[in-house]
């Protein structure tokens, strides 16, 4: 084998290594239902999801350290290929900062709202800043996603306090599915609030798989 051909094989089997490199995502288990999706529509089979508690949806504190600690496991795992699946989620930065200290990438926006509808289409509805919004995920688990954390199921009356500078709930939906549909609607009668139904599919959460 002359050095022309003893190169392109080492170029060859540089490459397939590099498309058989797994890449270990680390995300918010509220949109794990998705990130397979995307993946199996997309062919994506290397990429390793990890969850992380779904729950931290409402409690953004343990994001960044928790986002820490798997970061650290898939390190001791060997895994060097990591991609955050969180936007910033509440944690006022501490995610941002942790990715920058770890050297790793996340999703761009500012939480899983945006990024579903489209950063830059999120950014230019005015009145969004009024809405409360729901994804799927929301739809299918409001009582105990937004209802228990809320204590509304015990103290029903908070329900102005919590919500009375609200004036709509929309419903950024991912897939078009009317039963998804109808538990939105009678989220949006439970909080008093004007119903919105915006399909979205998944937004810029499948270019920033396809990307990896």
């Amino acid at each position: 084998m002359d050095a022309v051909e003893t190169e392109v094989c080492s170029e060859n089997s540089t490459h397939q290594r590099a498309k058989k490199e797994k890449v270990r995502v680390i995300a918010c288990g509220a949109i794990a239902r998705e990130i397979i999706a995307i993946n199996k529509a997309n062919g994506l089979d290397h990429i390793e999801l990890q969850c992380l508690p779904a729950i931290w949806h409402a409690y953004p504190e343990k994001i960044a350290p928790g986002v820490e600690n798997a970061i650290a496991e898939a390190r001791a795992e060997g895994i060097e290929r990591i991609f955050v699946g969180y936007a910033d989620c509440g944690t006022g930065g501490q995610l941002d900062a942790l990715c920058d200290r770890e050297g790793v990438e996340r999703i761009e926006g500012p939480h899983c709202y945006s990024f579903f509808a489209g950063n830059a289409a999120f950014a230019e509805n005015d009145d969004d800043v009024t809405s409360f919004f729901l994804t799927d995920f929301l739809a299918r688990q409001f009582e105990a996603f937004v209802i228990e954390p809320l204590g509304l199921d015990r103290h029903p009356q908070l329900k102005p306090m919590y919500f009375g500078n609200y004036r709509k709930l929309v419903y950024l939906s991912q897939l078009e599915d009317e039963n998804l549909q109808r538990k939105a609607k009678e989220a949006a009668d439970y909080l008093g609030l004007e119903y919105e139904y915006r399909f979205t599919g998944y937004g810029d959460l499948t270019s920033a798989l396809t990307r990896l």
